[in-house]
């Protein structure tokens, strides 16, 4: 058995091998309200356990939960715990969520997909993972409440057996506010700006929301379907508009994206265009400042809506970060 995760952008982490959406085979998930007493006990205690640990540092205690498949992976775990610190900071740890999801009947890794419907019917919560293994998982959801970053977490616990019990098989941690706002604030934001007009601004506030209202990519709500119906009823947004020429005088940019980047715990959009191959890095970020400028002044509506821009070079398919800067500091 291997799972494993993948640093996108500190201090967040995300499992590599599971992923949303994707072709799926049912099984079974049973809801924090339906847990046994001792299932529920179990998994709340090792969540806890596991949540305080990422909170006060405590390395020690998140390699001895590690499963063992993934010890070769320690040190990528460390790294992203260690940027996470910030997000932790002035909180006070709380479980939010516990899901028990039984793959027992898989006979061999299949893309699986577990329904977590609550005890009275009226809500159900989606799972998706990639070639998983045969066996029991659950899915730990805790928050560090009262943190100025709301700093969120979500585990993967692998049941390696009654000698081993439940084991750190994946671990995400992201903010749940970026610029003193949350999720649910940032939802509404997107919806005003999608009413008056402004579908590139709406469309990435409607992603700040969204990332910032679960800790992990792998779950999915009727609240978060709803979100997704809403973004993409938006006209004219840049859902399909790349590769984007930008005019710039007798130049003209491409870009390649533009994503919801929050690096620097800010509300920041990376911009990925195709770099002239300059070398110098004085002439590097003279370049980045003239696509970031003549971008903003193709969708002025992001200018006020986000923290800043970060420029990412595009040269023979390598993708290099030149610089962030604040709105302010872009002509």
């Amino acid at each position: 058995m291997r799972l494993s995760w993948k640093v996108f952008a500190a201090p967040v982490v995300f499992l590599a091998g599971f992923a949303a959406p994707a072709p799926v085979s049912a099984t079974s998930c049973t809801t924090q309200a339906e847990l046994l007493p001792q299932d529920r006990d179990a998994l709340s205690a090792a969540g806890g356990r596991l949540a305080v640990a990422v909170a006060e540092q405590d390395f020690v205690a998140l390699k001895a939960a590690l499963l063992p498949a993934l010890a070769q992976d320690w040190e990528g775990m460390r790294g992203v715990v260690e940027s996470s610190a910030s997000l932790m900071k002035g909180g006070q740890i709380q479980l939010r969520s516990l899901y028990l999801l039984d793959a027992t009947s898989l006979a061999a890794p299949a893309d699986t997909q577990f329904f977590c419907t609550s005890a009275s019917g009226a809500l159900t919560v989606t799972l998706t993972m990639r070639a998983l293994p045969p066996g029991r998982y659950a899915v730990v959801l805790a928050d560090a409440a009262g943190s100025p970053y709301a700093g969120q977490m979500g585990f993967i616990l692998v049941w390696n057996g009654p000698a081993d019990g439940w084991k750190l098989g994946g671990l995400t941690v992201r903010p749940g506010a970026l610029d003193g706002q949350d999720g649910v604030w940032w939802w509404t934001h997107a919806r005003e700006l999608a009413r008056a007009d402004q579908p590139w601004a709406a469309w990435y506030a409607y992603d700040t929301a969204r990332m910032l209202l679960l800790p992990v990519d792998i779950l999915s709500t009727p609240n978060l379907e709803k979100l997704g119906s809403e973004q993409t009823a938006i006209k004219n947004s840049p859902q399909n508009a790349f590769p984007l020429a930008i005019p710039d005088g007798p130049r003209t940019w491409k870009i390649d994206a533009v994503h919801l980047d929050p690096a620097l715990l800010h509300a920041d959009l990376g911009v990925a265009y195709e770099s002239l191959g300059i070398t110098d890095p004085a002439a590097q970020r003279t370049e980045a400042i003239a696509v970031l400028s003549a971008f903003l002044k193709a969708q002025p509506g992001l200018r006020e809506n986000f923290h800043g821009l970060w420029a990412y070079a595009v040269k023979d398919g390598k993708r290099t970060p030149v610089l962030e800067l604040p709105m302010a500091q872009i002509p």
